[in-house]
């Protein structure tokens, strides 16, 4: 009788905590959607509606921190967190709400590893210098798990830290964070960064070259070094792609063209330029050309934007539902991409106050800060206080010219790919 008693003692203290569980979802769910509206709507809240108070940032997070203080699931603690970082991405030095130095201290201790990884991003957003010096460590041990290390360093970029900036040079010799210390320079201004970059610049394959190059085409000092490299032929005139030479047109203006010669723009000649590659894309050809090979050329030269067959970027449209088998309307969007742009399209141009130069197409944006998609990166983040100038473009983010960089060869087996129905093999 006593077991029976006890059996069901348990499976009423199971149900209640099944209940609480439950309860505690729905709780952080709510906040959650509260701290988001609260992030999304700042300093637009119409006085006097009676949802003030509700939608505050501040009182939000204080919100959130009692209800991770209160719960004792690392799966809840942790969904919490992610939904903080996430409403307070890209910002830094947010004075920390009340309870969280108590509560950073306990989420220290914790024995899940994805509760401590958070509390310390977090606490660096709300301007813990310790949690910035844990970082750095663990940042700087090559024992540690690369996972780690690279939530690290992107955590400690995107608060402007120098002292992270000054370790890419050692990161540059790690294999697993080579593409990502170039890609660093850029975010943080570091004054060695063109010696370094260029220094290595020969020994380096094509994509951290094309990296070097794009990350140099961010910042005027770094500019003005690689144009300094072009001019001696240390960097190879056809190294710089076309979006490139588009942005360094931007920055240095004059002084680029004078090297590099103007920037194609192939608006006023379009029709002859269509007419040339229709001229070469004959049925006879295409019907000889390899599509694994353009395959290949689309997967160098269009995938970092464009997905197809569920391959590749989002920076521009999905190009797996479009109007392939036209061919008009490959040579048309290929020859002249700004013909005919959506607005959710075109080019926006970011200069931050600490003189970085993005270009990207808008991918969201709130009262905070400003998402972009970029050929390099799918979401840079910007928060609106580091925005000193933007500019919207009619023209389309993918540059002029792309076919004109290729070997007839490649233009032919590309568009041979695009005509497809169905996946290929890649050529090996």
């Amino acid at each position: 009788m006593d077991d029976e008693k006890h059996s069901s003692n348990l499976r009423i203290q199971a149900v209640s905590s099944n209940k609480n569980r439950r309860q505690m979802c729905w709780q952080a769910i709510y906040l959650l959607i509260i701290f988001s509206a609260s992030v999304r709507f700042a300093g637009n809240i119409v006085g006097g509606t009676g949802i003030e108070d509700l939608i505050d940032e501040s009182k939000s997070l204080v919100l959130l921190v009692d209800t991770i203080n209160s719960s004792s699931d690392p799966a809840v603690q942790a969904s919490l967190m992610r939904g903080m970082l996430s409403g307070l991405e890209g910002r830094r030095n947010i004075p920390p709400p009340a309870g969280w130095p108590d509560l950073s201290e306990r989420l220290a201790a914790s024995d899940d590893r994805s509760v401590r990884e958070l509390s310390v991003q977090l606490s660096q957003i709300f301007g813990d210098q310790s949690a910035m010096q844990k970082s750095l460590e663990t940042l700087s041990d090559q024992s540690a798990d690369a996972s780690a290390r690279r939530h690290a360093l992107r955590s400690l970029l995107s608060l402007r830290s120098q002292d992270a900036s000054s370790l890419l040079e050692s990161l540059l010799d790690d294999p697993d964070f080579q593409i990502e210390a170039i890609r660093g320079y850029a975010v943080v201004e570091n004054p060695t960064a063109p010696s370094v970059l260029l220094g290595r610049y020969q020994q380096m394959d094509s994509d951290q070259k094309r990296a070097v190059i794009e990350t140099l085409a961010t910042r005027q000092r770094y500019a003005q070094e690689l144009l300094a490299a072009i001019q001696t032929e240390k960097v190879s005139r056809d190294d710089i792609p076309v979006h490139v030479a588009r942005a360094l047109k931007d920055i240095l203006g004059s002084r680029f063209t004078a090297v590099y010669g103007e920037v194609k723009s192939i608006g006023a000649d379009r029709e002859k330029q269509i007419a040339k590659y229709r001229a070469m894309l004959t049925p006879s050809a295409l019907a000889k050309a390899d599509a694994s090979r353009g395959r290949a050329v689309f997967e160098r030269t269009c995938g970092a934007c464009h997905l197809l067959y569920g391959d590749g970027g989002v920076v521009g449209p999905d190009l797996t539902g479009s109007n392939r088998a036209n061919l008009d309307y490959i040579l048309l969007n290929s020859v002249d991409p700004s013909y005919d742009v959506p607005d959710g399209y075109k080019m926006v141009t970011v200069l931050t106050i600490d003189g970085r130069l993005i270009n990207g197409v808008v991918a969201g944006e709130d009262d905070t800060k400003l998402v972009l998609k970029t050929a390099q990166q799918p979401r840079v983040v910007i928060t609106k206080e580091d925005i000193e100038e933007r500019k919207l473009s009619d023209k389309s983010i993918m540059p002029d010219g792309q076919l004109d960089q290729m070997k007839s060869q490649e233009v032919i087996d590309l568009i041979k790919y695009l005509q497809t129905s169905q996946q290929v093999e890649l050529a090996k």
